[in-house]
């Protein structure tokens, strides 16, 4: 009899899980400004979203979550927060993020002339393959924020990073907003976020083709140290075209080595796949 009424309180409590949101607000600590598209979710859980422009946010779980999960809010220039779920209801809550101290290292430079390089795939092909963002089985695009995708490059020189570029097959959206992230590799995966600033940029009208992304102003140097790097670019907000918008593809290619990075959710687990999008970076490499 005990081991029956165990039995139905595990289930009720992951069917309350299941359909549980969490609705919010996150602030500057210091000037209790609203701030934007913070990185909120709770690790290997596929369970993640990013607040919008006015710092809200809506974060659905699942039947993953236990109540000893702890949500993380993370932004650059941040201290992170991790929250028990546990502390948490489904009513808006407020969370505050305090900003780092940031010092600024001593850089001894010595000139060299830089040359021009093109970091990553170049050619669009003929065009027969795409890299989505979103499948066919997924309904509804806008309760599935943070999605990334990014590409493994190669890092032979110190190199600093003047644009992205990339080939856009399908986009059905009226406007995109999208992070830039630079990650360190380890153990095969992307690990430690490279970034110093947030890099957000925004697709219009719906435009397909090349798209460049100029990143001189962010002073992105890449070290040859790093050998590798993932750089991806992660799903902020949208605008649809028609109800049923839903596409937005990046052409590619079947690749001999597992070149092409992908997760459902910010903190989520990487996936890998041998693919190579159309995806480089313009650098200046000395």
């Amino acid at each position: 009899m005990n081991k029956l009424i165990l039995f139905f309180v595990y289930i009720s409590f992951h069917f309350v899980y299941s359909q549980e949101s969490i609705t919010g607000k996150i602030l500057e600590a210091e000037t209790l400004k609203p701030l934007a598209y913070v990185n909120i979710g709770i690790a290997n859980k596929a369970v993640g979203t990013v607040s919008d422009t006015h710092g809200n946010f809506k974060l659905q779980l699942n039947e993953k979550v236990v109540s000893k999960d702890t949500i993380v809010f993370s932004h650059i220039g941040y201290a992170p927060r991790f929250i028990p779920i546990s502390v948490l209801s489904n009513q808006n809550v407020t969370v505050k993020l305090e900003p780092l101290e940031t010092r600024l290292q001593e850089v001894v430079v010595k000139y060299k002339k830089p040359k021009t390089k093109k970091m990553g795939r170049k050619s669009k092909g003929f065009g027969l393959m795409h890299q989505n963002f979103y499948s066919f089985h997924e309904k509804d695009v806008d309760d599935r924020l943070s999605k990334e995708i990014g590409v493994r490059v190669p890092v032979k020189k110190d190199c600093r990073v003047q644009a992205l570029n990339f080939n856009i097959t399908t986009n059905d959206f009226k406007s995109l907003r999208f992070r830039i992230n630079f990650y360190q590799i380890k153990k095969g995966l992307p690990g430690e976020l490279l970034n110093t600033r947030d890099i957000i940029f925004e697709i219009e009208d719906g435009h397909l083709g090349w798209f460049k992304v100029d990143l001189t102003s962010f002073d992105i140097l890449l070290e040859k140290d790093l050998k590798e790097v993932v750089v991806s670019i992660q799903w902020l907000e949208s605008e649809k075209a028609t109800p049923k918008s839903k596409y937005f593809s990046i052409s590619t290619k079947v690749a001999s080595t597992k070149s092409c990075f992908f997760r459902e959710k910010t903190m989520d687990k990487w996936r890998v796949m041998k693919s190579k999008p159309s995806f480089y970076l313009d650098a200046e490499c000395k």
